[in-house]
């Protein structure tokens, strides 16, 4: 990352010396003046956050990494074969507990759809006896 102190002799233009700036004191200046762009002038703060998306201000460290690659490792060996089988036989439970409520689900929604089907079906067969008793009333 380039600071204010890295850059040549000349004088940079002023972008290139407020960027240094914010650099300079962390993440928590670059969201105050987003903060502060969205309360002055909402498309100042939505062009600092474009900004350090795609600056890649905000990339993720390696903690951030690391803990969104644990999902990966729940795949592999601990080396435990207790806690290993313990883990597959809670993961195969939870995976048919959420077939069964899937299964459940699907049929909850059937169940809905039909009794619906069935309320527009008897509400039709009214409407159709009342005009069908009102034209032998005429």
């Amino acid at each position: 990352m380039t600071t204010y102190a890295d850059l040549p002799q000349s004088r940079p233009n002023w972008f290139v010396r407020a960027e240094s700036w914010m650099d300079e004191r962390g993440k928590g200046a670059w969201i105050a003046a987003m903060v502060l762009g969205f309360i002055l002038f909402w498309p100042v703060g939505l062009a600092i956050l474009a900004y350090m998306l795609w600056g890649r201000k905000f990339s993720m460290s390696k903690g951030c990494r690391m803990r969104a690659r644990s999902g990966l490792a729940m795949t592999r060996s601990t080396g435990n074969s207790a806690f290993d089988a313990y883990r597959a036989e809670t993961l195969r439970r939870l995976e048919e507990e959420q077939d069964a409520f899937q299964a459940f689900l699907e049929r909850l929604r059937d169940a809905k759809d039909k009794a619906e089907f069935d309320q527009f079906m008897s509400d039709r067969a009214r409407k159709s006896q009342r005009q069908d008793d009102e034209a032998v009333d005429a």
